[in-house]
C-alpha cells in the first residue's frame, strides 16, 4: 500500500501549531512528532510551550521532552529520530504529523540534509571557548581564515553558527562549507505542509500573553531548577527563549517585571524572523492568514486530502 505523506504543520512561535497538529491527529488516526528545537530538551515544559500531558494523552506525541538539557541535540539527530518515528506510525497504519517552528529542523526532513558528521560535544565546547577568549570579532576573522565561504555566510554577529563551522572544520578535517557541499541525503517520504501566518501584531499579543501565562505557571522554577545543574552556558537549552531573561531575575540582577519585558521582546523578534523564514521556504504550502480556529480545520483537511 502507498504511504500517505507527512503532513508538516508549521508556522511562528504561539501561532495555534500545536492545537491544528492535534485536531489533525485526532481526524487521521495520526501521531504528532516535535520538530521544535527546544521542546526536545525536558525540563523545560512551561517555557517551552510543550504540549500539556493532558493533550499528549488525547493523541500520541513524539519527541517531546526526549533530550537532557546536559545534551546537545543537533538537526542530523533529530532528523534521524523523527525519521524512525515517521517509519512506526506508517507500520502502525497512522498519518505521521510533523509541526514545530525550527524551520531548519523541517527542512532537513522535507528537503534533506548534507551529511555533516554528528560533532562530539568536546569539540563544541572547545570552539565555545576560543570564541570566548577571542570575542566573537576575531573569531570569525580566525575562522574566515579556514572557511572563508562559511564565515562570510555567517557574519561575525551570528555566535552560535560561528562556533558550530569552527568545530566541523577542527573534528572533521574538513571545512562547513566542504560539508554542505555534498549531496544532500533525501527525505525518505512525500510530505503535504500547511503554515500558519497570523497578523503579526495579533501574534505578538499572544506571545505577550503566553509568557505572563507561562510564568503564572512556573515558568521561574523550571530555571531554577535548570540554573541548580550549573551547565555550560553554551548548551542549547541555555540558550531557550526566556532562559537568560528569567534567570536574571533569580540571580537578583533584574527586576520581574524587567525580565518579562525583556523575555516577551525576544519572543517577538524570533517570531518575526520565523515568519519570514517559512514565508520564503514553505511556497508550495498552505497558507493560513490567521492563528489557528477550528474553523480552518475542514479547508486544510481538503488540501491534504487532495495531496495524498
Amino acid at each position: 500500500m502507498k504511504e500517505t505523506p507527512v503532513i508538516v504543520v508549521a508556522g511562528p512561535t504561539a501561532s495555534g501549531k500545536s492545537a491544528l497538529a492535534m485536531a489533525l491527529a485526532e481526524r487521521l488516526d495520526g501521531v504528532v512528532i516535535n520538530a521544535d528545537s527546544m521542546q526536545v530538551y525536558s525540563g523545560l515544559r512551561v517555557l517551552t510551550a510543550r504540549p500539556s500531558p493532558s493533550h499528549e494523552a488525547r493523541v500520541p506525541h513524539r519527541l517531546y521532552g526526549v533530550v537532557d538539557p546536559a545534551e546537545r541535540c543537533s538537526a542530523g539527530r533529530w532528523r534521524q529520530a523523527a525519521i524512525a518515528c515517521v517509519g512506526e506510525a506508517h507500520a502502525q497504519g497512522r498519518r505521521a504529523i510533523v509541526t514545530g517552528g525550527t524551520g531548519f529542523y523541517i527542512e532537513a526532513l522535507t528537503h534533506g540534509l548534507s551529511p555533516i558528521p554528528e560533532i562530539p560535544d568536546q569539540a563544541l565546547a572547545e570552539a565555545e571557548a576560543e570564541c570566548a577568549r577571542l570575542g566573537p570579532g576575531a573569531f570569525a576573522e580566525t575562522l574566515a581564515r579556514h572557511d572563508p565561504k562559511a564565515a562570510a555566510r555567517i557574519g561575525a554577529h551570528d555566535r552560535q553558527r560561528l562556533v558550530r563551522a569552527w568545530a566541523v572544520w577542527r573534528a572533521t578535517g574538513q571545512t562547513l562549507s566542504h560539508w554542505q557541499g555534498l549531496p544532500p541525503e533525501p527525505a525518505p517520504f512525500a510530505h503535504t505542509a500547511v503554515w500558519l501566518n497570523p497578523p503579526r501584531q495579533q501574534l505578538y499579543t499572544r506571545c505577550d500573553r503566553r509568557l505572563e501565562a507561562m510564568i503564572a505557571e512556573g515558568a521561574l522554577e523550571e530555571v531554577a531548577a535548570l540554573l541548580s545543574r550549573k551547565l555550560d552556558p553554551g548548551l542549547p537549552a541555555m540558550k531557550a527563549l526566556g532562559v537568560a531573561d528569567l534567570a536574571s531575575c533569580i540571580r537578583g540582577t533584574m527586576s520581574l517585571e524587567d525580565a518579562t519585558a525583556a523575555a516577551q521582546q525576544a519572543t517577538r523578534r524570533f517570531a518575526k524572523r520565523q515568519l519570514t523564514w517559512f514565508r520564503h521556504r514553505l511556497p508550495e504550502a498552505l497558507r493560513i492568514d490567521a492563528q489557528f480556529s477550528e474553523r480552518f480545520l475542514d479547508e486544510i483537511l481538503s488540501f491534504v486530502r487532495k495531496r495524498d
